[in-house]
Formats: structure tokens, sequence, C-alpha cells
């Protein structure tokens, strides 16, 4: 699993917005910023939609106002990030869909939920600094407590 002081992999995400398809890698979106990178276990599933990305919405303005990027990451592909990102007015975060997981596995932090939806995020969120980890939160299984907006914030 990733740790603090690790740097993130090198990773190319997809992103559909009103433009159309487009990409960009790891290192453009976080190499010279100042991130949080939340993951959730699936785009449209409770918890995500009810609690998580919604903290980072009401908050967006604080972490701006500290200089940080917010980043939400899901095993999901483009099209389903961009009408979750709609459906939630979510556009002042930047959504990364990991279509096979490959990020999320570089990261160590995929878990095999089965029949239920295959190979998903655990719930966490990590700060990076110029692409390197400085603090990362991972949720027991479960649980949704130290990866809340509100705990992140306390970390930037």
């Amino acid at each position: 699993m990733i740790r603090i002081g690790d740097k993130l992999p090198a990773h190319t995400f997809s992103f559909v917005t009103d433009a159309g398809k487009t990409s960009a890698d790891s290192a453009t979106l976080f190499g010279n910023n100042k991130v949080v990178i939340f993951a959730v276990p699936g785009a449209f599933t409770p918890t995500c939609s009810n609690a998580h990305l919604p903290g980072f919405v009401a908050l967006a303005d604080q972490f701006r106002a500290k200089g940080v990027h917010l980043y939400c990451l899901s095993v999901n592909d483009a099209f389903v990030m961009r009408a979750w990102q709609q459906a939630q007015n979510a556009e002042a975060i930047t959504m990364l869909a990991d279509g096979n997981g490959a990020f999320t596995q570089a990261l160590g932090l995929a878990k095999d939920t089965g029949d239920f939806g295959g190979l998903r995020a655990q719930r966490f969120a990590l700060v990076a600094e110029n692409g390197v980890v400085t603090a990362l939160q991972v949720e027991a299984p479960g649980k949704f407590e130290v990866s809340s907006a509100e705990a992140m914030l306390a970390l930037v």
C-alpha cells in the first residue's frame, strides 16, 4: 500500500467534459499542486452519494482557499463519473475515472467486492504535495469517518 512519503504512481486518466473526451496524466494533475484525492467504492452508491462526495462539494471553497485541488477517484468509467459529477453539482471537483482499476491497484488500495461490483477502490483519502503523499486516511471496512471532507480539511 502507498505510504506517506511515496510518490503517486504514473497514470493517464480520461475525462468527459462539455467539450468532449480528453485525458491528462498524473504528473500534470498532481505534480506541482497540493491535492486531496478521495476515493469511493462507486459512483451513485449510498454513502458515496449521500455523504462522501457532498461533504467535499460543501467545503470546496475552503479547500480552494488553502490552495488545494480536489479529486474524486472511483473505479468507474469517465462517462459515469461525469454523470455523477453533474447529478451532484460537483463541478468544483475533478472526477478521476479509474476504469480498469489500474491506478487504484498501483496505490495498493483496491478491493474485490465479488458479484456486487468486482474490483473497486477502498474508501480512502490522501493529501499529496508535488506528487508526494503527505497524509493518508484509509477507512475500516464499512466505515466512513477518517476520509470525510472535514477530516481532510483539518490535514491540509
